[in-house]
């Protein structure tokens, strides 16, 4: 069983930084890689950013160059960076456990196995 357990996130003003940090535990390494997801009050469940345990990470294109996803394999932590923060970036992020098989900008809800509790980041003009 893999637990992800979310930490950071509240309310900031637009163009502040922030960051999450989801720390896991049970059996991820070789099955899954963590990645973060959001979902704005009215709107889908989207895909932000993830990482795989070997470094590589891929990320919601319109987010590139503002926010960045890195890993502290010592602690099992990963880590959501976000920077310039907007109105539109208000939603509630969720860690999550993805396959392998996933890749890309593709990756979608039905590519998760487990799913964090969830933080709110609200962001103020």
């Amino acid at each position: 069983q893999v637990q992800l357990v979310e930490s950071g996130g509240g309310s900031v003003q637009a163009g502040d930084s922030g960051r999450l940090s989801c720390a896991v535990s049970g059996p991820t390494f070789g099955t899954y890689m963590i990645g973060w997801f959001r979902q704005a009050p009215g709107k889908e469940r989207e895909f932000v950013a993830a990482i795989r345990w070997s470094g590589r990470s891929y990320y919601k294109d319109s987010l590139k160059g503002r926010f960045a996803i890195s890993k502290d394999n010592a602690k099992s932590t990963m880590y959501l960076q976000m920077n310039s923060l907007e109105p539109e970036d208000t939603a509630v992020y969720y860690c999550a456990a993805i396959y392998l098989s996933a890749g890309g900008t593709a990756i979608g809800v039905t590519d998760v196995k487990y799913w964090g509790q969830g933080l709110q980041v609200t962001v103020s003009s």
